[in-house]
């Protein structure tokens, strides 16, 4: 079965780093971190409190609202939404399956400032569907053309625009992922990079309100390589200076300003803002470890800050936000673990730069934050 992003991290592409170069990276804008901002813990009630499971917030929009998932005691997925007032509130869209131990069921991957949700719902074959969620009890449910009807295929939408349209996965019946995007009255055209043997719209803030969408692809090397699509379908190449075999666009605003990580020749990863022009800004940031994983940027708001995580010299993760003058903000959520994997995990930032994410305990429970800065 295809894994929602939070059951992945840049741990998995660690393989890349065994190899270091002497070749001198490009300078990287720096600043001191300001620790400072207010974090506010949440947990679904019925989420599950063995290793493994737990909640995780994967989105947030400009009200204060966040959507995102839980695992119950039988690994079961359900949608949340928080409100601005801290009530959690599930849903499971319809056909969710609920097999225990299956890891079926809902999760919301983003929501826009109409309050419309986007999401998955895996049913009861371990086939995945789309859904669109309107209101407390409307949903609307889609599939992919070229999604595979098989255990493990289907479609998975990850980003919703304020014009209706979704971006996201499928994967077809030869078990191939491929880019999709929905114009807001439900057209769906798949989509892959020319050379693409793996396309991965990034997830929650990835398709902006003028159409534009970003994520990364694999060659037949192995290499990735970030990707901007314009709503005629045109595709640019993102490699930012530096990158040597990976390198992932994660976030896109209004104005077109990308966001998004990529692995030095250092064997580091680092963060990056490009311009619509094609300009970038790379950036570790403050108490990003030399000896850890590096920093890795996941969402950028309208006015250009960013969010993210670093990794210390023991692979423990923190939270950052940077803004759009290069000015760091660390946080901590209270209660995140202390052993490599663990930590603080921001996922989406908003246009207060209110941020919300997860964090992993010292048990590997989930749980979920909104840091207020």
């Amino acid at each position: 079965m295809l894994q929602p992003r939070f059951a992945r991290t840049i741990l998995c592409f660690s393989a890349m780093i065994a190899v270091m170069v002497a070749i001198q990276l490009p300078a990287f804008a720096q600043s001191t971190a300001d620790n400072r901002g207010k974090v506010i813990q949440f947990d679904a009630s019925e989420a599950g409190t063995a290793p493994g499971l737990g909640t995780i917030p994967l989105a947030n929009n400009d009200f204060g609202i966040v959507v995102g998932t839980y695992l119950d005691a039988n690994s079961v997925y359900h949608g949340l939404i928080r409100t601005p007032l801290g009530r959690v509130i599930s849903f499971d869209a319809p056909r969710a399956g609920s097999v225990p131990g299956s890891f079926e069921g809902t999760t919301a991957y983003s929501i826009n400032d109409l309050g419309v949700i986007t999401g998955s719902v895996t049913d009861g074959n371990n086939l995945t569907h789309g859904f669109v969620r309107l209101g407390n009890a409307y949903y609307f449910e889609f599939d992919a053309p070229g999604a595979g009807t098989g255990s493990g295929q289907g479609t998975w939408p990850f980003s919703i625009n304020i014009e209706g349209a979704t971006l996201g996965i499928y994967v077809d019946a030869g078990n191939v992922q491929h880019g999709y995007i929905s114009t807001p009255n439900g057209k769906i055209t798949g989509f892959d990079p020319p050379g693409s043997v793996y396309t991965y719209p990034c997830e929650e803030t990835c398709l902006n309100a003028a159409g534009v969408s970003t994520g990364f692809w694999e060659d037949a090397n192995g290499n990735y390589h970030g990707f901007i699509r314009e709503p005629d379908g045109t595709i640019t190449v993102v490699d930012p200076p530096g990158a040597n075999g990976f390198s992932g666009c994660a976030s896109i605003n209004l104005e077109g300003t990308t966001t998004g990580y990529f692995l030095g020749t250092d064997g580091r990863y680092h963060g990056y803002v490009r311009s619509r022009a094609g300009e970038f800004t790379t950036f570790d940031a403050p108490g990003a470890a030399a000896g850890g994983v590096g920093t890795a940027v996941f969402s950028i708001n309208a006015f250009g800050t960013v969010t993210g995580e670093y990794f210390d010299a023991n692979n423990v993760t923190h939270g950052f936000s940077r803004s759009a003058d290069g000015k760091f903000a660390n946080f901590e959520a209270p209660g995140g673990g202390t052993l490599a994997g663990q930590g603080t995990r921001p996922s989406t930032n908003n246009l207060e730069s209110a941020v919300t994410g997860w964090y992993i305990d010292g048990n590997n429970l989930y749980h979920g934050f909104v840091w207020l800065p």
